[in-house]
């Protein structure tokens, strides 16, 4: 779609240029995929501040972790090589397929840009929450400041950004990239957008992540100090996510239904990891507040 308001689109290529350029104001954005940005009317909108210009590497390995560039490529986080001992690398390839786009919308839209719309069913949004990703935020006054994703997004289409902050990468660290994960999805159909995603990990030192997207409003993790070992203890986990912030409700399916197809993922990836094998069927937790 044109956007046929824009009045200048600003290349920058340091990061002074980029605090002058992009003060925050309801009138500029930043614009690197642009997949979103061009698919919808901006009528508000009159400058375009390019982040592609910075050239930043799409993504660096480091003792640290994997770093994701903002301006990174989704399709290139399919791409990055595993690494010894990436036991999570899987989840790479797993996230990204669970974005619902053509192979050349996942070559242009970008990994800052999939977070910060902070869409229930944002793919990166799931891989970053999955691994205990870190978003890097520069703001216009020069400061930086570090926020885990699953604090970052706070609701549909809503973010933690103060005015005037770019997001600068998203970190991946090396602990949570050496454990072994789990991943279930669902869609009401096979190429649809994910209504539920449901992902698990279990790191060297035992300690196990739990992380719901797409079927709620903003991401739910839950953390345990080892893997569930019983069915009550994985009832449990299955309650915990049913007492999170509510089931997400649009076309891509109905609030009960996603539940439903959560808290029978979470049983999936709870068993999985704690080797559990087949599960006796387990009782539907109760509503909220409800007896159990």
């Amino acid at each position: 779609m044109d956007l046929n308001t824009i009045e200048a689109i600003i290349p920058v290529r340091d990061r002074a240029a980029l605090a002058a350029a992009h003060t925050g104001a309801g009138t500029t954005s930043v614009l690197a995929g642009g997949t979103w940005l061009f698919s919808c009317e901006q009528p508000h909108l009159r400058t375009l501040v390019d982040l592609t210009t910075l050239e930043w590497q799409p993504w660096t390995v480091s003792a640290a972790g994997l770093r994701l560039a903002a301006t990174c490529p989704v399709a290139e986080v399919a791409a990055v090589p595993a690494r010894p001992g990436w036991s999570a690398h899987p989840l790479l390839r797993q996230c990204v397929r669970a974005l619902l786009a053509s192979f050349k919308v996942r070559a242009v839209a970008t990994v800052g840009g999939n977070v910060c719309t902070a869409l229930p069913a944002g793919a990166m949004t799931s891989l970053a929450v999955a691994l205990d990703g870190v978003v890097e935020l520069w703001g216009a006054d020069g400061s930086t400041r570090h926020l885990p994703v699953a604090e970052f997004v706070v609701g549909d289409g809503r973010t933690a950004l103060r005015p005037g902050e770019v997001l600068r990468a998203v970190d991946l660290p090396e602990r949570a990239l050496r454990g072994r994960t789990a991943f279930r999805r669902t869609s009401l159909q096979r190429l649809g957008r994910s209504a539920s995603l449901v992902t698990a990990r279990r790191d060297a030192d035992g300690t196990f992540t739990l992380a719901v997207t797409a079927a709620t409003p903003r991401p739910v993790v839950l953390r345990y100090p080892a893997a569930p070992s019983t069915a009550r203890a994985v009832q449990d986990v299955r309650t915990a996510v049913a007492e999170g912030p509510g089931w997400f409700s649009d076309v891509h399916g109905d609030p009960d239904w996603r539940r439903a197809v959560t808290l029978r993922s979470v049983a999936g990836v709870v068993a999985e990891l704690g080797e559990l094998g087949e599960l006796e069927e387990l009782a539907e937790p109760a509503e909220p507040g409800g007896a159990s």
